[in-house]
């Protein structure tokens, strides 16, 4: 069974994947999954900011396994093209029967933006009311979607952008405001979704106990947030292995991770009260693994 991105679009809602998504990073964190560090190799495209990378993304949870292979070229927008797309092969634990091979591109931006709603819910301050997002694109729509779901009380969104046009393009589109940077980092929530290679975010604009959600800034030598925001934060990924060794604003500020997120979904530790929070999300194969699993049931007209 090949399962294309509109057939995908048309069974895969924020509904079904957020709760499934918030036990599977329960259940990574209780090793109940079997998920190696992801293979990458850069592509050698280009020699400047448009070389690609290529990864492999393996894992094995309850009665399924699954595949993911990916790529992530930053020059595409030049090109008219996505930036990220990928395949997604799905099989029978019990047997290794292939269940299904399904386009990886809108599943991985919807579980991305399910992860980061998951973990808002989670670790969002008391009383949280104004969301800033740093990013217009693909990501930034899709995590206002998934957070709208499931936190409508975030009613006050700014929204920045390197380019102003597209800031208040996607502000009108989502009925929120186009800000300056410094506006946008002064909310309660800040998510970063950028496609930047050097620090945008400074911590001397964040509110003393803002929760930021960085999810741009891919790879182990690009950044997108400060030291003075790493170095201030309490910092909480979904894998610390992964985090450590892909996420260049923990690796290039010297900085550890301090939990995951399914230690604190699960209640095993407490996020500190009162304090500034970064949730640094790197994406994991479980999180692929859980919404192809929705996808190919839903095709395959069993219960999910």
């Amino acid at each position: 069974m090949y399962v294309s991105e509109s057939e995908i679009r048309t069974v895969l809602t924020y509904e079904a994947l957020i709760p499934a998504i918030r036990q599977a990073l329960i259940d990574y964190s209780a090793g109940l999954v079997i998920q190696p560090l992801r293979t990458i190799m850069r592509a050698g495209n280009a020699e400047d900011h448009r070389n690609g990378w290529f990864a492999t993304m393996p894992v094995i949870s309850g009665d399924v396994m699954a595949v993911k292979n990916v790529t992530f070229y930053p020059g595409n927008d030049e090109l008219g093209l996505p930036t990220h797309m990928a395949i997604i092969e799905l099989l029978r634990r019990s047997t290794g029967e292939p269940l299904a091979v399904m386009d990886g591109r809108l599943i991985t931006e919807m579980r991305t933006a399910a992860v980061s709603a998951v973990a808002l819910s989670a670790l969002a301050p008391r009383g949280a009311q104004s969301l800033g997002i740093l990013g217009s694109g693909v990501q930034a729509r899709s995590h206002l979607q998934a957070i709208r779901y499931l936190m409508p009380e975030l009613t006050e969104i700014r929204i920045w952008s390197r380019t102003d046009a597209n800031a208040k393009r996607l502000a009108q589109e989502a009925g929120a405001h186009a800000t300056s940077i410094e506006e946008a980092a002064s909310a309660d929530v800040v998510v970063t979704v950028t496609s930047t290679t050097v620090p945008l975010l400074k911590g001397q604009w964040l509110a003393p106990n803002a929760l930021v959600i960085s999810v741009g800034g891919t790879g182990s030598t690009v950044r997108e947030l400060d030291d003075q925001v790493m170095r201030s934060s309490y910092i909480i990924a979904e894998c610390k292995k992964a985090a450590e060794r892909e996420s260049g604003d923990i690796i290039l500020s010297g900085s550890k991770v301090n939990a995951e997120i399914g230690q604190i979904l699960a209640g095993k530790i407490s996020a500190p009260l009162g304090t500034r929070i970064l949730f640094k999300s790197v994406g994991m194969a479980i999180e692929d693994l859980t919404a192809a699993r929705i996808v190919w049931k839903a095709r395959s007209g069993l219960a999910v």
